[in-house]
This record gives structure tokens, sequence and C-alpha cells, in this order.
């Protein structure tokens, strides 16, 4: 049985955020990648188009969520379903850390504005 402890998991950090992986193909998962993301208090991730369907799902916090031009303000136990081909920016304007769970399938990419392409390494 595939366990991944804590203890064993992944950090990566990019435009301010923390990622901590858990199911990946390095751990032993086919088709599914899951983390936990942490978002610092003042935290603004740049807008991203992405290939691939996520689930985010707020744990603690509160969020904007800008989702192809339309921002909510979602708050912990909500859930955003991102469509492939979206575009996604994600802001912390409150003064307390944010944490999600997102899943997605193996093999997400993010484009920026610029063009410039970022194969998460948390997803792949």
């Amino acid at each position: 049985m595939p366990v991944v402890r804590s203890s064993e998991a992944v950090t990566h950090e990019i435009h301010g955020a923390r990622f901590v992986s858990y199911a990946t193909p390095l751990t032993g998962s086919r088709e599914l990648c899951a983390w936990r993301g942490e978002i610092p208090p003042g935290t603004k991730a740049p807008a991203h188009t992405v290939n691939r369907e996520e689930i985010f799902h707020l744990l603690v916090g509160e969020l904007l969520m800008t989702l192809d031009g339309h921002t909510e303000r979602i708050s912990a136990g909500d859930t955003v379903i991102v469509s492939p081909g979206a575009t996604l920016a994600v802001e912390n304007p409150t003064a307390h850390t944010a944490i999600s769970w997102v899943t997605t399938s193996v093999g997400l990419e993010a484009r920026l504005a610029d063009g410039t392409r970022i194969t998460p390494p948390w997803a792949n």
C-alpha cells in the first residue's frame, strides 16, 4: 500500500507560495497529482492558463480567485473547479496564510501571459 508520510512530502516554492506535493508519479500515483498549497498574506500569483482540470479546495483562510476575468472571494470550505484552458489568478489580500488542497491529472502545465510555460514538479 503506497503511503506518503508528511515527512516525505516534497516542498517547492514559486511566486511567493509553497506547494507540498503528496501524490505524484514519483510517489506511485499514475493518473492524479495532489498537493497542499500555502499562500502567505499579500501573495498575488500571476495569471496563468492551465492545460488540465484542477480542483482547488480551500481548507483555511480566504482568497481572491480570478477565473477567466471573473473574481470571487472564496472562504474555507469552498471549492473552485478550473477547466482546462481557463486562466486563473490567486491573491491572498488577508493578514493570514491560506491553505488549499489541489488535485489535478498528471501532466499539468501552466502558461503565463508572456508565453512562459511552467511545468510544476509537484504535478508531474
